[in-house]
């Protein structure tokens, strides 16, 4: 599966000295031509923010064996995308793949996180993109599984194709892989965080607030990626960027008086 013309973009929201981003940067590099374009520090959660207010710095790292193309971003994870497109990859990546993350993307975590935001931006631009996420939240969280689906997922994509989403949320259980029971293509759960805000105050009697909360499961039916995952599933979602409530529109169009 090799192929040396074959150029894979890797990159990551946990900053480019994670422990995620290098066990995805050693799979990639049995598929072909490794570049890294990754934020200089965690950006985790920046959702599809760019930075426009003030200037962009990259800086050449040489950290990963057998990497030629790796620079630090000072930017968010989606800035990383724009930037190694722009300006830093010789030719357009066959592949981007953006993780692992250290920490769950599912339901509606895909909205807000950094590591899926920077595969959308390639998968925007027509480049196959895969996010991958461990569900271990430790910054040196064992990574030999996630190895292991990667690389399924990997030689699936190459060999087939993802259809025309163009892009694959991919949540791995925090377990061996022996224990995994398989891997399920399933929709997003039905799933928020109940959120709330503890109110604290700083050594000079200033107020602030830490954000907390509950992750609760409104879903029912089991073809969801938060079912998968809490069962010993690899949960793969495909993903779009087109936020159209099609349904509505067909909706509001027979309902709505639309004369002005």
């Amino acid at each position: 599966m090799f192929d040396k013309n074959r150029l894979i973009l890797v990159t990551n929201d946990d900053g480019i000295t994670s422990k995620g981003i290098k066990a995805l940067i050693e799979v990639a590099q049995h598929y072909g031509t490794v570049a890294v374009v990754a934020p200089n520090s965690p950006q985790s959660a920046m959702g599809h923010a760019i930075t426009i207010s003030q200037p962009l710095r990259l800086q050449k790292v040489d950290i990963f064996d057998g990497v030629d193309i790796a620079y630090a971003c000072s930017g968010t994870p989606v800035d990383c995308v724009k930037l190694a497109i722009d300006k830093v990859l010789p030719s357009k990546p066959s592949l981007c793949l953006s993780g692992v993350n250290h920490g769950s993307n599912i339901a509606t975590n895909v909205i807000y996180s950094g590591t899926m935001s920077a595969a959308m931006e390639a998968a925007m631009s027509h480049i196959p993109a895969i996010g991958f996420s461990l569900m271990c939240y430790s910054s040196n969280a064992d990574m030999d599984t996630a190895k292991v689906v990667a690389h399924k997922i990997i030689r699936q994509v190459l060999q087939n194709g993802m259809a025309q989403c163009n892009l694959l949320n991919v949540n791995i259980p925090d377990v061996a892989a022996s224990a995994l029971k398989g891997i399920k293509i399933c929709r997003q759960a039905k799933a928020y965080w109940k959120e709330n805000y503890s109110e604290r105050t700083d050594p000079i009697g200033r107020k602030y607030y830490w954000l907390s909360g509950d992750f609760i499961n409104y879903d029912t039916v089991a073809d969801n990626d938060l079912h998968a995952v809490n069962n010993n599933y690899v949960a793969v979602v495909p993903v779009q960027h087109d936020l159209t409530a099609y349904k509505d529109m067909q909706r509001l169009n027979e309902q709505w008086t639309l004369d002005v």
